[in-house]
């Protein structure tokens, strides 16, 4: 009897679950999943979600919130932001779409992440005229590979997971993401994937899409993706640096002075003053766990204080000048690089207060910070405060506290907002303080 033919799995359209998907206060990817024969008309109206799911924490254990068991918002998807992955033969394509959260009359929801950065894109638009490019580093540990240690920025480090590798960037191409590079890094097992400039909130959508296929990826051939900030006590942690550049309606780069300060122009200059002087109480938006702290820090070339340099890699903001090469367009690749930011922070709710911070500093006509030219930590504490330097939060409890002490910063969020941020990330301390710092980088693992 002749054997019916086979038919792979990837090959059926109309097989598997298609998923919703949205980033909270944690920077959990959470989703709802519908067959994919109902994926396109579920995206017409979204689908419901409790409000309180807001609250949730990494630890399965939300945090007090103002809406209890009784309100919900739509999670609407956004048209452009559809992905999907079909470059496996044994597994179903991977099909996701990214939402936001609307109330049932339809209007925003002053809670959605995504929102609070689409707001401060057009504030920034209508105060400067500008649009701000961004594009993400993301930095992660294999896990459940086999191999432990590996020279760092090896091509023995690469050819190790040469399939992941492959996987990855047909992956990544198929997505469109406009990934650059795909390279090995200084930690153990450690790799980063950089994605090219797009505007602010294609950017963070990027970001988000970009782990999930890295994820996905690696969950294809048996490991274990980790972008978690501290993977392993006294190793090498994970950052997700951000760079951006300022663009005029004509497309053209105005980050760039020759003449300004740092080679800011006074836009860029102002905006650099703004986030510095904003630095401490933006940490819980870019450090959002307690793992998060045990990254940062002096002399690590992860950041301990709100320092600003030139090609200075202790700095929290550095200007990035393009090479001196024959044929660079030096105006068009200058950008600026924002280098506390890790994975467990939201990507839109990072940004968005990144954004704000700097267009503080461009309304109060701020001057660009002491360009500092080495490690702050060689400087004694007279030394920095003369130069306006101070040190970064060095805990999560810390860090919310900085934020509430800060009155500009504490304005961003609307009020529900933000007492369910404090609520959830103060739960999340409250709940990592017992574990010991190898316990802590353990329990966090696994779980970015």
């Amino acid at each position: 009897m002749t054997p019916p033919p086979t038919t792979s799995v990837a090959s059926r359209p109309d097989r598997g679950v298609a998923y919703l998907c949205w980033t909270d206060i944690v920077g959990m990817l959470r989703c709802r999943g519908v067959p994919r024969s109902r994926f396109a008309r579920t995206c017409e109206t979204g689908l419901g979600w409790a409000a309180a799911g807001l609250a949730l924490t990494t630890f399965e254990q939300p945090a007090a919130n103002p809406w209890g068991p009784m309100s919900e918002v739509r999670q609407v998807p956004v048209p452009e932001t559809e992905t999907h992955i079909d470059i496996w033969d044994d597994a179903p394509p991977l099909t996701m779409i990214l939402c936001r959260a609307l109330l049932g009359t339809g209007d925003p929801w002053d809670c959605c992440p995504r929102q609070f950065l689409a707001s401060a894109v057009e504030e920034f638009r209508q105060h400067t005229g500008l649009t701000l490019h961004a594009a993400m580093e993301h930095e992660f540990t294999l896990l459940d590979t086999g191999f432990d240690e590996t020279v760092s920025f090896s091509l023995e480090q690469m050819r190790r997971v040469a399939l992941f590798l492959d996987d990855l960037s047909a992956a990544l191409d198929q997505a469109k993401l406009d990934a650059e590079t795909i390279e090995p890094e200084a930690g153990r097992r450690q790799y980063e994937v950089s994605c090219g400039p797009a505007p602010a909130l294609m950017a963070a959508d990027r970001a988000v899409v970009a782990r999930e296929i890295v994820r996905e990826a690696a969950r294809r051939r048996g490991y274990c993706a980790s972008f978690s900030p501290k993977p392993f006590l006294g190793k090498i942690g994970s950052g997700a640096h951000l760079h951006f550049s300022f663009v005029n309606q004509a497309g053209e780069n105005v980050t760039f002075a020759a003449n300004g300060p740092a080679m800011l122009s006074p836009c860029a200059a102002s905006f650099a003053g703004g986030v510095i002087r904003h630095l401490k109480a933006l940490a819980p938006f870019y450090a959002a766990s307690p793992v998060s702290y045990l990254r940062l820090g002096p002399s690590n070339w992860s950041c301990g204080y709100t320092s600003f340099g030139v090609q200075n890699r202790e700095a929290a903001l550095r200007v990035c000048p393009p090479p001196a090469m024959a044929g660079v367009n030096g105006q068009r690749a200058f950008n600026l690089e924002f280098r506390p930011l890790d994975a467990t922070a939201n990507p839109y709710l990072a940004m968005g207060a990144l954004i704000r911070a700097g267009l503080a500093g461009i309304r109060d006509k701020l001057p660009a910070p002491h360009v500092l030219d080495g490690d702050p930590a060689c400087l004694s504490e007279e030394e920095r405060l003369a130069l306006g330097i101070d040190t970064l939060p060095s805990s999560l409890d810390a860090a919310l506290v900085a934020l509430a002490s800060d009155p500009v910063a504490a304005s961003w969020m609307s009020p529900n907002f933000t007492s369910v941020f404090h609520s959830v990330l103060a739960k999340e301390a409250d709940l990592a303080r017992p574990l010991a710092p190898e316990d802590l980088c353990r329990r966090y693992l696994r779980i970015y």
